[in-house]
């Protein structure tokens, strides 16, 4: 396996080097059969996969063995490279020749920065594809038979980030307070609480059911319900860790997995719509 400096050190020497391509892959909630055809290609012709902390395991078992592999995952607090470190990294590999996969957990373009990165590529003049993966809101939530959608209660779904640079994201929470709508926040474990105020203050209300999918389709999988008034309490006592997925919304009655389901608030299923 070459290292990043080899790389380098080779398409300096080369006489003219021939620019590479970038392709941002998604990589799916982490399940390996929900990786796609178009994404496993890619991944078994890359020169160097860049990856991120999602990317399960079984996954990365699937890179070539002659790939160089390079770790830029962050973890709250805890960030390798900065995001702008990472759009020169990758720029710079395709400049050397390489065909460069970063890999992502979920899809690129759902809070994964694969905007930015395509973006800052484009304006190098490298070759920028695009493989789309099954999102963590879709995969976690059909992983435990959460609909996102029902006619019965849900005709819209918003994915929102639980976390903004500064910390509690700043929304236009009104918005947000429709009983007809599924909210989905990504990144929200650590502001979960006061998510949860910030909705009843504005109208909705305290008994609207709420879902914590934990490390969804994943054999560690666990699936926490309550309501926003109960949450911080379900918080406190199981202490759910990340990656995992806030969903508020009446399709949380629907949700019923008893295999997976550690419920601080038994909620009823909901009757079938009328056909």
């Amino acid at each position: 396996m070459k290292t990043l400096q080899q790389i380098m050190v080779q398409a300096q020497r080369s006489q003219p080097v021939l620019a590479g391509e970038i392709w941002l892959v998604g990589a799916g909630p982490g399940d390996i059969e929900l990786l796609t055809l178009k994404a496993l290609r890619a991944i078994q012709q890359a020169d160097v996969v860049v990856f991120d902390r999602l990317v399960s395991a079984d996954i990365m078992d699937l890179v070539p063995q002659q790939a160089l592999c390079i770790d830029v995952g962050k973890t709250r607090g805890c960030h390798r490279l900065s995001q702008e470190k990472i759009n020169q990294l990758l720029v710079e590999l395709a400049q050397a020749g390489q065909r460069v996969v970063r890999l992502k957990g979920g899809d690129p373009f759902i809070f994964g920065r694969g905007g930015e990165e395509m973006n800052y590529a484009q304006q190098a003049g490298i070759a920028c594809h695009v493989v789309p993966g099954i999102t963590a809101a879709t995969g976690c939530a059909a992983a435990v038979g959460l609909p996102l959608t029902h006619r019965a209660c849900a005709q819209s779904v918003r994915f929102v980030t639980g976390h903004s640079r500064d910390g509690e994201p700043q929304l236009d929470w009104p918005t947000f307070v429709d009983g007809q709508q599924t909210l989905v926040f990504y990144m929200g474990l650590s502001h979960g609480s006061r998510l949860c105020q910030r909705l009843i203050e504005h109208g909705l209300s305290a008994q609207t059911p709420v879902a914590i999918i934990e490390r969804g389709t994943q054999p560690e999988q666990r699936l926490l319900t309550a309501t926003l008034a109960t949450l911080p309490e379900l918080l406190a006592r199981y202490q759910p860790q990340s990656p995992s997925l806030l969903v508020v919304g009446e399709v949380v009655k629907f949700c019923h997995h008893p295999a997976l389901t550690v419920a601080a608030l038994p909620m009823p299923l909901m009757a079938p719509a009328a056909a």
